[in-house]
């Protein structure tokens, strides 16, 4: 009796303590292969930035951004959600869009770099972009 007891005890532990990872993720950042970004800013304003990148195939998603700042310099990546333990049924690579919005706080000109991978001597390689401040259509310089 002790024994069938025992079992049951056993049993029902080793059922309660399943473990469901189908839950579980990791996140990876993405090279962003395109840019929408307006060609002028005016301050004060919020302007929607759209980059694409790549989804990769298996069950991944959009996650975050990376967003670096240093004054006028924005550094910009894709950040991805990948799902391992999941069949998302994406057997095939996808250009994705995800968008931002950037808020205009100060004069002169923004310098966006947007992160395009690694080159074969793993340099980190980007995609700048300048983009003025104006006023009125004329440019501020203070």
């Amino acid at each position: 009796m002790k024994k069938l007891i025992f079992l049951c005890v056993v049993l029902l532990t080793l059922a309660s303590c399943s473990i469901d990872d189908s839950n579980e993720f990791y996140t990876k950042i993405l090279p962003i292969e395109s840019v929408d970004i307006p060609e002028e800013f005016v301050l004060g304003k919020v302007y929607p930035i759209t980059v694409t990148y790549i989804r990769p195939a298996g069950c991944s998603a959009f996650y975050d951004f990376y967003y670096s700042r240093d004054l006028n310099q924005r550094t910009v990546a894709v950040i991805d959600a990948e799902y391992p333990n999941q069949d998302c049924g994406l057997d095939i690579t996808s250009e994705v869009e995800a968008t931002f919005n950037f808020k205009v706080t100060s004069n002169g000109t923004y310098v966006f770099k947007f992160w395009q991978g690694k080159d074969d001597s793993g340099t980190d390689l980007y995609y700048i972009v300048e983009v003025p401040v104006v006023e009125n259509g004329e440019k501020i310089t203070h």
